[in-house]
């Protein structure tokens, strides 16, 4: 399973979803080859508009998993978990 996040405007993620292996290309891809392939499934077969990228479940790239509401920063190519004020 691949997954996949939408930013906003604001690089703020605001939806995850997953995507098969089968429609990544795995496992003959691999990072960051199953972007470009996942962001094709997405705007081809799914339909969908907007800035996707992928996100690593493992941890694996992009230092941690993207959840709702997070932020990714494109200088670290990272994701980054909102501040919570005391």
């Amino acid at each position: 399973m691949g997954y996949f996040v939408r930013l906003n405007e604001d690089n703020i993620v605001e939806v995850v979803i997953s995507i098969a292996n089968d429609n990544l290309g795995e496992p003959t891809l691999e990072f960051p080859d199953t972007e470009a392939a996942g962001r094709a499934f997405i705007a081809n077969a799914l339909q969908l508009e907007g800035t996707w990228l992928q996100t690593s479940y493992n941890n694996n790239f992009r230092g941690q998993y993207a959840g709702q509401g997070m932020t990714y920063d494109p200088t670290l190519d990272e994701f980054v978990s909102p501040v919570v004020e005391p």
